[in-house]
């Protein structure tokens, strides 16, 4: 029997024991060997903890980021700056990446335009967006039926009455409620507050007239939400009418064509159906005549009733002569 550990284990003619099957001791076995153990042994220790002087001081870090940064190629300065943008929840502008990252402002521009060549819409499933000022990674707007699908959410959507109240106050910001209301012609107290609940639009402060009513404006949350570098991104008039055109030529393709005007052939060469297009324009022709008619009874209506309550005012009446005066004679009649 050998009492080393460097030759193969004696299995009495057996095939070797794998290390993954059960173990060959028994529980009682291994509770003889290592003892019951003391429960209390881990409430024991000690709770490590960091002292004041070894919290690393935050300026410090940063400028040997900054230094560190220094060396980077461009290819790794894409890389690092994809990556701060993939785990950020909100927009990151320059400044933002500049502290996250230590790398210089115009390097990171170029970054970004490195980056939106690769993830751009059409080509890659994650498209880089300038939104609020910042910039945002966000799934390809294709791709977005099968990630809400994943997600087990609806899309966010507007009614009519929100996307009219959000416009006037996108286009007219700020704004007060009388205004949007005058605009619309009707109440939007319940629009505006669920605009405000879904933080899509603010409160900006009070307008300095009687009432002083509350001016409100759109948020950061407005520019995400519809995708928009900022204010200056919103379609003008002119680019609305290119739009409506655009959705018209749209619905024209996709408009299906109309059935072949099968039986017309046939339908002309129906003796009868000359005598019903007589008839339909003779009907046609007495119906405008009675239009004409009652036209001009209303005409004549009008003017009546115009006379009624206008009545020419009659000629003033003409003053007497006057008597001429004692000693004179008047003149003689002719």
């Amino acid at each position: 029997m050998s009492t080393g550990n460097n030759g193969p284990e004696d299995t009495g003619g057996k095939p070797p024991r794998s290390s993954g099957g059960p173990s060959p001791f028994t529980e009682e076995e291994i509770a003889a060997v290592t003892g019951p153990g003391d429960e209390d042994e881990l409430e024991d220790s000690e709770v490590a903890t960091i002292e004041a002087d070894e919290v690393p001081d935050l300026q410090s870090s940063f400028e040997k980021l900054v230094v560190k940064s220094r060396n980077l190629s461009p290819e790794r300065i894409r890389t690092v700056v994809e990556s701060v943008l993939f785990v950020a929840e909100k927009p990151l502008d320059l400044d933002q990446l500049f502290e996250a990252t230590g790398i210089d402002r115009e390097k990171i521009q170029e970054a970004l335009n490195l980056i939106s060549g690769v993830h751009r819409d059409g080509i890659s499933g994650i498209v880089l967006y300038e939104v609020s000022g910042g910039w945002q990674f966000r799934t390809d707007p294709h791709s977005g039926e099968y990630v809400r699908r994943y997600l087990r959410v609806k899309p966010q959507r507007l009614t009519r009455a929100a996307v009219e109240t959000l416009a006037i106050i996108a286009y007219r910001q700020p704004v007060t409620r009388p205004e949007i209301e005058d605009i619309r012609g009707v109440d939007c107290g319940a629009v505006i507050k669920a605009l405000l609940d879904r933080k899509l639009i603010k409160i900006l402060g009070k307008k300095e007239e009687v009432g002083r009513p509350m001016l409100y404006g759109t948020t950061r949350e407005f520019l995400e939400f519809f995708a928009l570098k900022d204010l200056s991104a919103l379609p003008t008039l002119r680019e609305f009418h290119e739009l409506t055109q655009e959705h018209q030529e749209i619905v024209e393709k996709e408009r299906p064509s109309a059935p072949a005007a099968a039986g017309t052939v046939e339908m002309l060469a129906d003796p009868d159906f000359q005598k019903r297009m007589d008839k339909s324009v003779a009907a046609s022709e007495a119906a405008l005549e009675e239009l004409e008619q009652a036209m001009d009874a209303a005409d004549k209506t009008q003017k009546a009733a115009s006379s009624v309550l206008n009545p020419t005012p009659p000629p003033p009446p003409e003053a007497p002569p006057e008597a001429p005066p004692e000693g004179e004679k008047g003149p003689e009649p002719a």
